[in-house]
């Protein structure tokens, strides 16, 4: 086997290892650099794309509301645009979490337009970690307020894989 070839394999390879075992497991990332982030809420589908390349796939859960983009607080809807991951927060009351930069000056300009708070704290993060709040997740799909919500194992993986300043999409 070529020698590149072999070196081009090894780096597209997902490595990932745990750190520990008590509450969320830290992991580490050795493959590709993730460039973006892409929400199709329809599909309920999220990717993981380093370039054109789909690194990793997830299903996922939204806004108890859907359908439509966020417009205010507590409207139980997913934003909609073109946003970066801002920050990131380990002792989420969910399962890690991964901040996403809504609102925009857009999003708060329409807000103020129609006399609304735009709200904000939109994540990416992994189920509820008080056991009430996780049944009824686990009944309901759809179920967070407007973040955008995958299974535990996937938020590690994701958390570990995704940078502060990734661009993230989300579309309808």
């Amino acid at each position: 086997m070529d020698r590149r070839a072999f070196g081009l394999g090894a780096l597209a390879t997902l490595s990932l290892s745990a750190c520990g075992s008590a509450g969320p497991r830290f992991l580490t990332y050795n493959g590709p650099e993730v460039t973006s982030i892409v929400v199709n809420k329809g599909a309920r589908k999220m990717y993981l794309l380093h370039h054109e390349q789909i690194l990793r796939e997830y299903d996922v859960e939204l806004g108890f509301a859907p359908s439509g983009t966020k417009v205010k607080r507590g409207d139980g809807r997913t934003p909609e645009g073109t946003y970066l991951i801002d920050r990131r927060n380990p002792r989420s009351r969910y399962h890690l979490s991964l901040g996403i930069s809504y609102p925009n000056s857009q999003d708060i300009a329409k807000a103020k337009a129609m006399g609304f708070d735009p709200g904000g704290d939109i994540f990416i993060h992994g189920q509820p970690n008080l056991r009430k709040e996780f049944k009824r997740a686990k009944k309901t799909p759809d179920w967070t307020a407007g973040c955008i919500a995958v299974k535990n194992e996937e938020i590690e993986e994701i958390y570990a894989m995704v940078n502060e300043g990734t661009l993230i999409t989300v579309r309808p």
